[in-house]
């Protein structure tokens, strides 16, 4: 069961990765607030009919989907418009900062100090961000701003989620805080595009996998994939969509990276293992513990 799983996350993170390209594809046509409309807005129909029969919906549910709702909005608006001015590359490797950023937010938060691993992360992805946005010129690029800004409340996100919707049913939850992030997306999108270029063939494609693929099945997969796998592993494992994101950039967008940057891509990625080593180190810990206590 646990290979399976682990298996199963794996494949999550081939979606996540491959799904940078539709982004892309939008991107290209310097569509942003429709696209994250047509596609969070269609996961979340998707998602309603596997509601248990019966769920409620609570006030407090409510207030957190809206929350929820909307850092998925901001996060996903952030990493759509810095598609216009970045590579697919770029986007996935600095929206994984995410990883990093998370135990800072708890610390404000909640209080909860990070670990000095957690600390180390932080700066390694720091210099990796620099190298990955360099461009062989040393100076950030305004897309790859945007994409370390939408890094932020893609945390936020995480927090989010881990600390207020495993009180409630997870498909409700998802498909609710979706809607609320594919209405505000859709009001928005209305006065600023052009809603005529969600009909080109190539959007449309972009836009259902996106839907299908990466937010409705990819967040089914994450979801029981992760009742049988330890969260430090499968962070791990979804980390990689990262590696796939660029990989699919240059198979499917021929856009390629220059040696400086490959190298900010393997800083932060070594980061995100730190980041992730903590965990696991302290789950050993807490084991032979427990082993030497029996």
């Amino acid at each position: 069961m646990r290979l399976k799983a682990d298996l199963l996350l794996f494949l999550v993170s081939i979606i996540w990765g491959s799904a940078f390209v539709s982004q892309g594809i939008a991107g290209q046509y310097q569509l942003a607030y429709l696209f994250n409309a047509a596609s969070f807005l269609l996961a979340g129909l998707l998602l309603l009919p596997l509601i248990p029969k019966g769920t409620r919906i609570s006030k407090d549910q409510w207030k957190w989907m809206g929350l929820a709702g909307l850092a998925l909005f901001f996060g996903a608006t952030f990493q759509q418009v810095g598609l216009f001015y970045t590579k697919v590359a770029n986007a996935s490797f600095l929206t994984s900062l995410y990883t990093v950023f998370t135990p800072l937010l708890l610390w404000v938060g909640f209080k909860e100090r990070p670990h000095w691993l957690e600390l180390l992360a932080v700066i390694l992805a720091g210099i990796g961000a620099f190298l990955l946005s360099a461009s062989g010129g040393f100076r950030l690029y305004p897309g790859d701003s945007l994409e370390i800004f939408g890094s932020f409340f893609w945390a936020l996100h995480v927090v989010i989620l881990g600390k207020f919707a495993s009180r409630f049913e997870s498909l409700s939850f998802a498909a609710g805080h979706f809607l609320v992030s594919g209405a505000t997306n859709l009001v928005i999108g209305l006065f600023v595009e052009s809603a005529a270029t969600l009909l080109v063939p190539q959007i449309l494609g972009a836009v259902l996998y996106r839907a299908v693929m990466s937010i409705g099945i990819g967040y089914t997969l994450q979801v029981w994939g992760q009742k049988h796998t330890a969260p430090t592993d499968a962070a791990l494992i979804l980390s990689l969509e990262g590696v796939f994101a660029a990989f699919a950039g240059w198979w499917l967008l021929q856009q390629s990276l220059q040696p400086i940057q490959i190298l900010g891509c393997a800083v932060i990625f070594i980061a995100v293992l730190v980041s992730q080593f903590k965990g696991w180190a302290s789950g050993k810990i807490e084991h032979d513990r427990l082993v030497e206590g029996r």
